[in-house]
């Protein structure tokens, strides 16, 4: 009998790969060993379930354990692999009854990443959070509601919810001052959070711009539209320590040694890999710290295959192998190695780097290399150009400025990167310039593309156009 596929991470990678096998193939085994409670939710809707427009976190789920198990596939929660034996091709497990190995005939390693808080000392205080699970964010919601409304149960959950620790949070006082340290992703969505309830927040990004991925010209838009919202920025500033005061966040103290209030503290500086398990195995690691896998997902070593936030994949514009830890890569690769693994060799596809994060009503986008230092390390010449222009025709109601950067090779012509920013339907625009990416177009084939129009969704000329226009207008001179 042929042994069981064993899938190490039960969220958007792993059970993805879990779902498409056990479809295409069910009379393969399928075990899931998931080392929390929690199981294939939505990460991303976090800072969305703090700030109340999620009402409870089982909006946030996607399957149930009893969906999964109606799949055929055995899902083992509370089960931790603590080791890979690549040779015996067994795991090591860690569960509620005790220890055991267990022998698999192909292994999918899907363990996600975790958040950092090196090198932030103090990041344990009562307080202090990561955005990064859904316990974390239950408890930034408890702490944030006055004590005599709370009630856990309002949260949702059921028995996968850390009820204690919530109940302590929810008993606390509502802070006043919110520090947030990191101006990425997470830093910008709490700060729109935490301000709908009322909180004084202060975001400390140690760069001159927040979301220093999307280009300045996106960083300098959120600043501007941050500021009018009341959150306070301290911009170029490095926070090295949480200060305390009987075991709760009370002060921010930054290199320079000066200190800021803050009763609470949001730590988003970034998250690693999660790849112990195969650090003592021949599976190799990338230059990025995350494993390396081929096109089809699969790993250094036969028969195991990494997908989502513990992997790389292979970067459209360089041809490389890249690490950019998203939800849709991780729920493509994960489906695409299902579908290997049942017999249909599918490639995990390319990656862009397309992400789009709203900052209160910015909406940003980004996608490819849009940092010259790294297009140029790459092998390109980089040049670009920075446009705005209507998001729909000018007469028309809900037209709002779109601002459009676009970066192409000097050399070939060739796009290689963008962003944009604006409050009209202006991140999903990105994915026009996602898909030139995908198609290796130049600049003067997305000058060409035949874009909709009509006055209520663009202008004759969409600003993407726009921007490609006079990008083109550069290369020809």
């Amino acid at each position: 009998m042929t042994d069981p596929v064993v899938i190490v991470g039960g969220d958007a990678a792993g059970l993805s790969a879990a779902s498409k096998l056990s479809r295409e193939d069910p009379d393969r085994e399928v075990i899931v060993f998931e080392r929390g409670s929690w199981v294939s939710y939505a990460h991303c809707g976090e800072p969305y379930f703090v700030k109340g427009e999620v009402d409870t976190l089982d909006d946030l789920l996607s399957l149930s354990p009893a969906a999964i198990d109606e799949r055929g596939i055995d899902l083992r929660r509370e089960h931790g692999v603590v080791g890979v034996d690549t040779d015996a091709r067994t795991v090591a497990v860690e569960g509620p009854d005790g220890s055991f190995e267990q022998p698999y005939g192909d292994l999918v390693v899907a363990t996600g990443a975790r958040a950092r808080t090196e090198p932030i000392a103090g990041s344990d205080l009562t307080g202090s959070f990561t955005i990064h699970g859904l316990d974390s964010a239950a408890a930034v919601r408890a702490l944030l509601t006055p004590p005599a409304t709370f009630a856990v149960e309002d949260l949702g959950g059921g028995d996968n919810l850390d009820r204690e620790m919530v109940a302590r949070y929810g008993a606390m006082e509502p802070p006043e001052t919110a520090a947030i340290v990191g101006g990425g992703y997470v830093g910008v969505e709490m700060a729109e959070a935490l301000d709908a309830w009322d909180v004084d927040v202060h975001l400390f990004q140690r760069s001159e711009l927040p979301i220093p991925m999307f280009g300045e010209a996106v960083g300098e838009a959120v600043v501007e539209h941050l500021r009018e919202q009341g959150v306070t920025l301290h911009l170029g500033t490095e926070v090295d320590q949480l200060l305390g005061e009987d075991g709760r966040v009370a002060r921010v103290r930054c290199g320079d040694g000066t200190t800021v209030a803050a009763d609470m503290a949001v730590v988003g500086v970034g998250v690693a890999p999660n790849v112990e398990i195969v650090e003592d195995t021949p599976v190799e690691l990338g230059e990025s710290g995350a494993i390396a896998v081929d096109e089809y997902g699969e790993t250094t070593v036969e028969n195991v295959y990494a997908a989502g936030d513990c992997a790389e994949d292979r970067h459209v514009v360089t041809g490389e192998q890249a690490w950019v830890p998203l939800g849709l890569t991780a729920n493509r690769a994960g489906r695409a190695i299902g579908e290997t693994l049942a017999g249909t060799p599918t490639e995990t596809g390319g990656i862009a780097g397309t992400a789009v994060v709203k900052a209160f009503e910015e909406e940003c986008g980004r996608t490819g290399i849009l940092d010259a230092d790294e297009a140029r390390d790459a092998g390109f010449d980089p040049v670009s150009r920075t446009i705005t222009a209507g998001s729909r025709s000018g007469y028309y109601p809900g037209n709002e400025d779109t601002t459009v950067t676009l970066v192409a090779d000097r050399e070939s012509g060739r796009l290689i990167g963008g962003s944009i920013v604006g409050r009209d339907r202006a991140a999903v625009r990105i994915d026009t310039v996602a898909t030139a990416l995908e198609g290796g177009l130049t600049v003067d084939e997305v000058e060409r593309l035949d874009l909709a129009y009509a006055p209520p969704f663009s202008p004759v000329w969409d600003p993407i156009l726009v921007a490609a226009k006079v990008l083109n207008g550069t290369l020809d001179g």
